[in-house]
């Protein structure tokens, strides 16, 4: 079995993985998030994804360097090859535009005051990489929001403090609840990883059973 390496820090993508018993380590990098401005919208999170589980590959490498006191080290080196990295990225989108996470107490507003009433888009974007090899995909979701009141948006964003998340809500929390009217799609990567296709992309990598 390789070690799984979850290139992540989000407390949500690792409760995903715990719930359905998959035993792998964290390790997270500073990854440029940064994409061309030609690039189509929906390739944005796999593109991202796959530049941070590139970014732990590095990591990882030049760990195996320091410990093996080696001259010189690549990302094929012991230490990456024996791991299968896991790297995600979310983004919500709306009207064709990227909502990015609030910057504060009045973007959050803004962000939710935008949503209301609204269907709009999460993508996830995952890259597993695994000898050397990189398999990248991307999961679509679209939800619809009931109406919110500007009372219903204040009292969230100040009970909540949704300043980490995409979008400026998490739909398992009291915004899902009261406000969500409908969703196509798979749940679990509304908040933030396709769980289900994962692990059968795993599974076909014959990794687990």
């Amino acid at each position: 079995m390789p070690r799984f390496i979850l290139a992540s820090q989000s407390p949500r993508r690792q409760d995903l993985l715990k719930t359905v018993g998959l035993d792998f380590e964290v390790v997270i990098s500073s990854s440029d998030e940064s994409y061309p401005e030609s690039m189509l919208i929906q390739e944005v999170p796999a593109f991202i994804a796959k530049n941070k589980a590139i970014a732990v590959a590095n990591i990882l490498a030049n760990k195996s360097l320091s410990e093996n006191t080696s001259t010189s080290h690549s990302i094929n080196n012991a230490s990456v090859q024996d791991a299968c990295i896991i790297a995600a990225d979310t983004i919500v989108v709306l009207d064709n535009r990227v909502m990015g996470k609030p910057v504060d107490r009045d973007d959050a507003i803004l962000s939710l005051t935008k949503l209301s009433g609204n269907t709009h888009e999460v993508i996830t974007g995952v890259c597993i990489f695994y000898q050397n090899d990189f398999i990248v995909f991307s999961e679509t979701t679209k939800v619809k929001f009931h109406p919110l009141t500007e009372q219903q948006i204040i009292y969230y964003v100040d009970e909540y403090k949704p300043y980490d998340k995409a979008g400026g809500y998490a739909i398992q929390e009291w915004s899902g609840l009261v406000g969500i009217d409908s969703i196509q799609g798979d749940f679990y990567n509304v908040m933030g990883l396709p769980v289900s296709r994962l692990l059968q992309k795993i599974k076909q990598l014959g990794l687990i059973d």
